[in-house]
């Protein structure tokens, strides 16, 4: 494929017949994936900016400011304390989560106010110690 383009052709005109004849060839027989649909792509209306996200998905990263993150890191981590093994973990999701929240008290970052304060670690240990027993 490194003829060049014929003077006086049009270029979508030279193309379709590189492609024609590829085709012809059978160059695009048993490529992986054939009569497929590409995956991601979905019925959804087109995103200019569907890379950015895909590679951001790939990779973990978050574009939610520092207080929403947290947010939801603590929502995650009441989860995770509901259905702990045992006390002592639920203990130390808490602790951990309250940890985070002191520090964006005293040192709020950017974005929206975070609206939360530490978690009474004695009052979720007793929660859960009354949805085990139930």
């Amino acid at each position: 494929m490194t003829e060049r383009k014929p003077p006086g052709v049009s270029f979508e005109t030279w193309v379709d017949r590189q492609i024609r004849e590829a085709e012809a060839r059978g160059e695009f027989a048993d490529l992986p994936g054939a009569g497929r649909p590409m995956p991601g792509v979905t019925d959804t209306p087109y995103d200019e900016l569907w890379w950015i996200k895909r590679k951001m998905a790939r990779e973990g990263l978050s574009v939610l400011p520092p207080t929403l993150a947290l947010r939801k890191e603590a929502e995650d981590a009441l989860a995770a304390a509901s259905v702990a093994p045992s006390e002592r973990v639920v203990r130390r999701i808490v602790e951990d989560i309250n940890v985070k929240i002191r520090e964006v008290m005293f040192k709020p970052p950017p974005g929206p106010p975070l609206g939360l304060k530490p978690y009474d670690v004695d009052e979720i240990v007793r929660e859960w110690r009354e949805r085990r027993a139930g």
